[in-house]
């Protein structure tokens, strides 16, 4: 099909990892059905767990980590480019690490359904357990050799988040999160998250899709007189932001868009709520409501900051 060809350069098997082969004619979540099946999942390796021997804690946070092995271990290597759209790409790195983490889960939980960037939806669409997979978050940045990216595992049962993970593939940490309280491991010790307003450092996402657009721009916001004299602006362009917030390492977090069971937020998002963030839309609303969009707030007088700034590009009555 227009636009999607095999890699020009073949991609060889490394220890452990799942390899693709990628087929002519097929988009890239097909072609990574045609090569392994229910999502590109692969005979497990006889060391992962067996089903329902270890929580669904302990499976996410495994299964981000393997993920995070094979985005760390591709990392500056050339890699094949498959395009979604203009501006849109994945790369041979989140196609293994999506089959790395596949495998983690397929293995341990294989009656669930899964929800991946790549591979899209498998498994029952009525199933009350739904592995939300994000292999990494960043691509446009890892393939631009730049170190900020997230490897994202969450689970939904019915309309709870009961486990999520967010790697750093390059920090060595792994923010997690069992629905109730939230922790970054480091080196198999787990630290309680704290989030905290002192950095003033606002994380902002600029990339689409602009829903709200032209009511809300998030690049207007960072013009705006309030904004300027209160915080300072980062766009690291990857939800590992979000998970920041959560650790105090971020005063706050800005995005549109509707993010519902979202492979990319879903796990940050229910990092910074476990930790203790003030969490809403765009508006303060409840979040997946009204104009949707994601503010996040180490504490209630940040949000409530934003959300003025925010109110002041809406026109009255919306």
């Amino acid at each position: 099909m227009r636009g999607i060809h095999p890699p020009a350069l073949p991609l060889e098997p490394r220890a452990g990892l799942a390899v693709l082969t990628w087929e002519d004619g097929l988009l890239p979540r097909e072609a990574v059905k045609a090569a392994g099946g229910r999502g590109g999942a692969r005979r497990a390796d006889a060391s992962y767990p067996a089903r329902m021997t270890i929580t669904d804690q302990e499976l996410a946070r495994e299964a981000a980590q393997a993920g995070a092995a094979v985005v760390a271990a591709m990392y500056g290597a050339p890699l094949a480019r498959f395009q979604k759209s203009a501006l849109d790409f994945a790369t041979a790195a989140d196609i293994e690490a999506e089959n790395a983490i596949l495998d983690v889960i397929r293995t341990a939980r294989p009656d669930d359904a899964v929800l991946a960037e790549e591979s899209g939806h498998t498994g029952s669409e009525e199933a009350e357990r739904v592995w939300l997979v994000d292999p990494l978050c960043g691509t446009l940045n890892y393939a631009a050799r730049s170190m900020l990216v997230a490897v994202n595992v969450t689970l939904r049962v019915g309309s709870e988040i009961t486990a999520a993970a967010s790697v750093d593939p390059f920090a060595g940490e792994t923010f997690w999160t069992d629905g109730h309280h939230a922790y970054v491991r480091r080196d198999g010790v787990d630290e309680g998250l704290t989030p905290s307003p002192d950095s003033r450092l606002v994380d902002v996402n600029l990339d689409p899709p602009f829903p709200n657009d032209p009511d809300f721009r998030a690049a207007v916001l960072l013009t705006e007189t309030g904004f300027i004299e209160r915080f300072r602006v980062r766009v690291v362009s990857t939800t590992l932001a979000v998970a920041w917030v959560a650790a105090g390492r971020r005063a706050a977090y800005v995005t549109d868009g509707h993010l519902r069971d979202s492979v990319h937020f879903a796990g940050g998002i229910a990092l910074c709520q476990a930790a203790g963030c003030v969490v809403t839309g765009i508006h303060g609303q409840p979040l997946h409501t009204g104009a949707g969009g994601l503010v996040v707030a180490a504490d209630q007088e940040t949000h409530a900051a934003l959300i003025q700034l925010i109110g002041n590009q809406f026109s009255p009555g919306r």
